[in-house]
């Protein structure tokens, strides 16, 4: 296993792949290279001393610059290193791409939901949603009501544990038997004896918009809501409103129409200051629910060309391994697709600081790098409008696996988009309709970026972590990566996919990148579930357009 990284030739610093001691030698750029100081496993070192002053290059790009001498073989810390980033502008060049060869899927299909309005669902679900925060009790109690019934429930194992525990101490009140249970986990058992096999899963989202921001948040959210309504994997909605609030029924519709102008889905209405009782509402919202999911139930799986997918691709909880092996195995993958004809949808438009004007370049024409410059500007600003910056996003635990200025996180986060063209930008929440790569602009916020995501109409999302991040889409299945062997094995509830071996030399980027558009087909087509739907993480938190890294 090598045990030093140099990821592109024009950078000055290298990579430890392993934990390195001090007084190390290696042999670097034709010269013999002393380590300073003890390197941990994903930190970076120095190739050569730098003066205070100094460019720091990873990745081909510029992620920092130093406050401080550093010895040739010494430790870049958040003490010697600030964040810098390139300065971006206009599209410079004309971008030439040549695709992944793709002869050996080019005739798959996967097993899919087709859509009046021509799109391919990969999942058959009910949505139910509220206009306002007001009706989340309501959504509550008809979540209770059908999950539970029909069979959607997760098994209550933490409830028996409670249970098990109670009856103990009632026998004996004895600390040190309660400490010696143990408990099974038979989540495994979800989803079995549903009353309605053709649905694949009753979905329910909560928030805490839709009244008392400004008229901006209630049309952001009626435009998101209008993109879950929209998204193929959903066949029906029912909406619960109170009435009174900015978020009407009229906007909603409206943004259904703009995003669908034939939508001919069940929409179901309830407004509770009209019905009066809540009872009465509740109860006949169950009924019409009930009748709906029975007709959708009908629903079957045809096969559809891979053209048909639309794939968000997502990081968190990185670490120093995510830029070198799998976010750049996600983009393998997203290279696959876009050459298959499929969308790709790249969110976080923080975590793309430093990246900007390479992404500009890549932009098909010079109106869509045009609107991804003054989309990142305009955040940028806003940010720094209240003393947070870009250069604030790396969180304590990205900075204690290595990521210690923001470029040095952004230009790794960046590889998960892959190679291809930027053929359209998103403005949050808009919806992905063009094939190829799309750029939306999200914050890096795990939740919210993939909540906007769902809402831009991803059948399917890619998740990679190098720390670990329980979290889950309500409509869009997500595939959790992990960027090297230690985390999978410690959290394998929530891995599904490991690219570790990209480190230890075991897989290269591309057969990562292959092994991740299997699954994700076979994903598509139902033949299994992911981990974060076997947990049911169904994470949805809208966008207010605040300042959010």
């Amino acid at each position: 296993m090598k045990r030093v990284l140099q990821i592109h030739p024009r950078d000055n610093v290298r990579v430890a792949l392993a934990d390195l001691r001090a007084g190390t030698e290696f042999a670097l750029d034709g010269q013999s290279v002393r380590l300073a100081a003890d390197i941990p496993q994903k930190h970076k070192f120095t190739v050569r001393a730098l003066a205070p002053g100094e460019d720091v290059y990873m990745y081909g790009v510029l992620v920092g610059k130093t406050v401080e001498a550093i010895s040739a073989g010494g430790l870049l810390t958040v003490h010697n290193v600030q964040h810098a980033a390139q300065h971006y502008g206009r599209r410079t060049k004309t971008y030439h791409w040549q695709p992944p060869d793709i002869s050996r899927w080019k005739d798959r299909t996967f097993m899919g939901y087709h859509r009046s309005d021509g799109q391919v669902g990969t999942q058959n679900y009910w949505l139910v949603i509220p206009l306002v925060f007001c009706e989340n009790r309501n959504i509550q109690i008809i979540r209770d009501a059908f999950l539970k019934e029909l069979g959607y429930a997760q098994p209550d194992i933490y409830r028996m544990q409670v249970r098990e525990m109670a009856a103990a101490w009632q026998d004996a009140h004895d600390p040190e038997a309660i400490r010696k249970m143990t408990f099974a986990d038979n989540r495994a058992s979800y989803g079995r004896n549903r009353l309605f096999p053709g649905v694949d899963g009753i979905k329910f989202l909560v928030h805490e918009g839709g009244c008392g921001g400004t008229r901006e948040d209630a049309n952001n959210l009626c435009g998101l809501l209008a993109g879950y309504s929209v998204h193929p994997n959903v066949a029906g909605i029912t909406v619960l409103s109170l009435g009174c609030q900015h978020a009407q029924f009229d906007i909603l519709k409206a943004q259904i129409a703009k995003r669908s102008p034939h939508f001919d889905k069940p929409l179901l209405f309830f407004e509770q200051q009209a019905w009066g009782s809540e009872f009465a509402m509740i109860s006949e919202a169950i009924r019409q629910t009930f009748l709906g999911l029975a007709v959708i139930n009908e629903q079957q799986r045809k096969p559809a060309p891979l053209s048909k997918l639309t794939v968000g691709v997502k990081c968190g909880g990185s670490d120093g391994f995510s830029g070198i092996s799998a976010n750049p195995a996600v983009g393998h993958c997203a290279d696959l697709l876009v050459a298959l004809g499929a969308r790709v949808v790249m969110a976080e438009f923080p975590e793309l600081c430093g990246v900007e004007q390479e992404l500009i370049d890549r932009c098909v024409n010079d109106d869509i790098a045009a609107r991804f410059s003054r989309l990142m500007t305009a955040y940028a600003h806003r940010a720094e409008a209240v003393g947070s910056g870009f250069d604030k996003n790396p969180s304590p635990g990205n900075i204690r696996d290595g990521l210690i200025t923001d470029a040095i996180k952004s230009a790794g986060a960046a590889r998960k988009g892959g190679t291809s063209p930027v053929t359209d930008v998103l403005d949050y929440p808009e919806y992905a309709v063009r094939p190829g790569l799309n750029l939306l602009c999200t914050p890096g916020n795990d939740v919210e970026a993939t909540t906007g995501m769902g809402g831009a109409g991803c059948t399917l999302q890619l998740f990679t972590t190098g720390l670990g991040t329980p979290t889950g889409n309500p409509v869009s299945p997500m595939v959790k990566i992990a960027t090297n062997h230690a985390l999978a094995r410690r959290m394998p509830d929530i891995i599904d996919i490991d690219t570790g071996g990209i480190i230890s030399g075991e897989q290269t980027v591309e057969e990562a990148g292959i092994a991740i558009l299997e699954y994700l087909i076979g994903v598509a087509g139902g033949e299994h579930i992911t981990r974060a739907m076997a947990l049911g993480q169904d994470d949805f938190i809208p966008w207010k357009r605040g300042v959010s890294l």
